[in-house]
């Protein structure tokens, strides 16, 4: 965020010498988003560097990070998009207040076998519902979900989610009357829904990147369909109670009507650090596509 961090008066390091991609962190080592706005990412001595609105300068330690999240009035240089890619880190354009998810670059990976194996499942009608069923037993770890169709698995976790909302209403004690969000409106919705916006969108950027540095397509979905990110709406859903439902109903009181970006985005990137989100994604991709290692060729 702008104005955190004073300029360091001891010289910084080169960050990034050679990198290569042994030498990176795995998505599960890294720390999970940096959300920006208003100021310019440039690089200086190999190292890239954040100057915000007020002058001040932050170098950050971009083979550390999973993504960054570039809100309203950023801007960055050609050679800083060339060394945050070499690094692995992603970088997503999001919008003001509610973190809207506009777009994602995709960095480059080392091969493309787990997306060959995702399109292999996707393509099988049969492992493609192998794959759905697996993700909705996540949800329902109770429920016998052998025979079900897509359909009426889509209506149980709607029941479960239009349920769950009600639930965390009384456990707090707020008023709800529904998921409401209009697209270009967010200041129209109440306080819970601007706050369940802001956190899915966040999310969203987060498994974004973290699907692209896996080298697993976002646009290949198994439950979603029709949508920009299929994939990313299909493992958000196993995230969301927590770290988006749970949170927007136990801020809405705290915040007493007015909605507060900062807390938002602070509470949000705590409960994804304290939940090891990014220590999950990876296993929990293998566990929904059935696969033991799909970077290796079968």
């Amino acid at each position: 965020m702008p104005g955190e961090n004073a300029p360091s008066k001891a010289p910084s390091p080169r960050l990034l010498i050679k990198v290569t991609r042994e030498s990176l962190p795995q998505v599960k080592d890294k720390y999970p988003f940096i959300y920006l706005e208003r100021g310019r990412l440039e690089i200086d001595d190999s190292s890239v560097k954040w100057i915000d609105c007020e002058a001040n300068v932050v170098r950050l330690p971009i083979a550390t990070l999973n993504c960054l999240l570039l809100g309203p009035g950023t801007s960055i240089t050609h050679e800083a998009i060339k060394v945050i890619a070499q690094s692995n880190c992603s970088v997503c354009w999001v919008g003001e207040d509610s973190l809207l998810f506009y777009a994602c670059g995709q960095t480059p990976t080392a091969d493309t076998r787990n997306m060959r194996e995702q399109m292999k499942l996707s393509v099988d009608p049969k492992k493609s519902m192998g794959v759905a069923r697996r993700m909705f037993a996540k949800r329902f770890p109770e429920a016998d979900l052998e025979g079900k169709s897509l359909q009426e698995m889509m209506g149980m976790e709607g029941f479960r989610v239009r349920a769950l909302y009600e639930q965390k209403g009384q456990e707090y004690g707020v008023g709800w009357k529904g998921r409401s969000f209009t697209p270009g409106k967010f200041e129209l919705g109440d306080i819970t829904n601007q706050v369940l916006t802001a956190c899915n969108a966040a999310l969203y950027g987060i498994l974004s990147s973290a699907v692209h540095s896996m080298g697993y397509s976002p646009h290949i979905g198994f439950i979603h369909s029709g949508s920009p990110l299929p994939f990313v709406y299909d493992l958000a859903d196993l995230y969301k109670e927590h770290l988006c439902i749970d949170l927007a109903f136990a801020l809405t009181l705290e915040m007493a009507g007015k909605y507060n970006k900062h807390k938002v985005s602070a509470a949000f990137r705590q409960r994804v650090v304290d939940s090891d989100l990014l220590g999950k994604i990876g296993k929990d991709i293998d566990s929904m596509l059935g696969v033991k290692n799909a970077r290796r060729d079968r």
